[in-house]
């Protein structure tokens, strides 16, 4: 009788979240309907998706800011955070290249611009972005350094988060036992930021349904017609990516099984899939690498890094779109242009991601620098942005989740036993443990949190 009284406890947040991703999904199915039904009605939902969106990204940055501080500050030597971040950047550099050098074979194999008309109305929407997008290399660079300490928690740039806490860190560090009082400080704040988070996640069905209707009522079937084939070769070249490149490099470097991994990060998948935003699962990513075996260090360094450097998804969108473009103007790039050009644009759309719509901006930027010829051309993929944003933020969290595994095994930094335990569905994670009240969390100490987030 005892073991039977415990169950009822234990299941019931389970369920109640159940219930939540269950709502999403109707949320989504509905939102189709109304937006094909009732188009008109359904474009006036789409702050419901945008409010949605903007409450999870306000949280961006605290949510990145006390994870980087804790998994760097709570270590022994900066060299474990060296070795994790000089891995990382150079497993997101090779990625990068395959990425790109997949979307340019599919682009060049498809040709799929041919024989598509430009008009006034496309030229101007092309010309929109490309003022929306325009920079330079060093102002992306400046723009890392923010006006202030404090601003970097408030400027909405995720690199000046990043750059911050990185040097809050090693700063705590080299204060040694000094520094734990700001170390538990920081805990408490990361309690009370996944507190709020929580909270946020019930308006998730409300901005499913918004997106979604909006999307599909400015959009329609008219408008995929045309540009069906950029579209189907897009998703196709991603899945190419994801199962093909990642899941061989995944299951050979780790022995890891890329469909057990995104079984676990279903839900993750599933609210990237109604938000368009990679950045809107990115604090359960954390959490449920930490659940995974993956320590603080590797997780804090990792994923907040990831989501601005490793961009896969974005970086085969701006290659099959320039290329698309180039086709439908009867403007055919030459390969040392368009390896120059997705080059500077790959590294421009550093610290976009999971903003909607940046990809695009980002697009047409690169274009007016490089080809300016070939702006108003933009305008002919507006109106399929939307749907290619799904894509892009799902191959790029994609990439980010496995990344994470890999850079863990590669730096001892991963309880392989655990986390096969929790794929094989043995320690499910508990959405308490994003919210754990515990009145009295233990200091960080010199080693890693040897308990990750969920193994209670």
């Amino acid at each position: 009788m005892p073991q039977t009284d415990a169950v009822p406890p234990k299941a019931a947040p389970k369920n109640r979240t159940h219930w939540l991703y269950l709502a999403v999904i109707a949320a989504v199915v509905l939102g189709i309907l109304v937006g094909l039904l009732f188009p008109d009605f359904a474009v006036k939902l789409k702050p419901l998706g945008e409010g949605f969106v903007g409450l999870i990204t306000m949280m961006i940055q605290p949510v990145i800011f006390c994870t980087i501080i804790l998994g760097v500050g709570s270590v022994a030597s900066a060299a474990k955070v060296g070795k994790v971040g000089l891995l990382a950047l150079g497993y997101f550099l090779i990625m990068s290249t395959f990425a790109l050098t997949i979307g340019l074979v599919v682009g060049n194999l498809i040709h799929p611009g041919s024989g598509l008309d430009l008009n006034d109305e496309v030229s101007a929407a092309g010309a929109a972005q490309a003022e929306a997008g325009h920079g330079s290399t060093t102002d992306f660079l400046l723009g890392i350094i923010p006006d202030s300490l404090f601003s970097s928690l408030t400027s909405g740039d995720v690199l000046q988060t990043l750059l911050v806490a990185l040097l809050i860190g090693f700063a705590l560090q080299q204060m040694g036992s000094t520094a734990k009082p700001i170390l538990t400080v920081v805990q408490y704040a990361q309690k009370l930021v996944f507190r709020v988070l929580a909270m946020i996640m019930w308006a998730a069905p409300i901005g499913a349904f918004g997106a979604i209707s909006a999307v599909v009522g400015e959009t329609g079937f008219d408008a995929l017609k045309s540009l069906g084939l950029l579209m189907v070769a897009f998703y196709l070249t991603c899945v190419l990516f994801v199962f093909g490149v990642l899941g061989t490099v995944l299951r050979v470097f780790s022995g890891v099984n890329i469909f057990l991994l995104f079984k676990y990060l279903a839900r993750e998948f599933l609210l990237i899939l109604a938000t368009s935003s990679s950045e809107s699962a990115l604090p359960r990513l954390i959490a449920k690498m930490e659940h995974a075996g993956v320590d603080k260090t590797t997780v804090g360094i990792v994923v907040p890094t990831g989501y601005s450097f490793n961009l896969d998804g974005t970086a085969i969108y701006l290659t099959m779109a320039t290329l698309f473009i180039a086709e439908a103007m009867g403007e055919p790039l030459r390969l040392g242009e368009q390896i120059s050009l997705l080059v500077f644009m790959v590294i421009a759309s550093k610290g976009a991601a999971g903003v909607t719509g940046a990809g695009l901006a980002t697009l047409a930027g690169g274009l007016q620098s490089h080809r300016p010829d070939l702006v108003d051309g933009v305008g002919l993929i507006v109106g399929i942005d939307r749907f290619m944003s799904e894509a892009r933020a799902l191959t790029n969290f994609a990439g980010n989740s496995i990344a994470t595994v890999l850079i863990g095994n590669w730096t001892d930094g991963l309880d392989r036993e655990r986390l096969d335990r929790v794929l094989a569905g043995e320690l499910p994670f508990d959405e308490r443990t994003m919210v754990d009240d515990d009145p009295e969390p233990a200091a960080p100490t010199a080693e890693p949190d040897p308990e990750p987030v969920g193994a209670r």
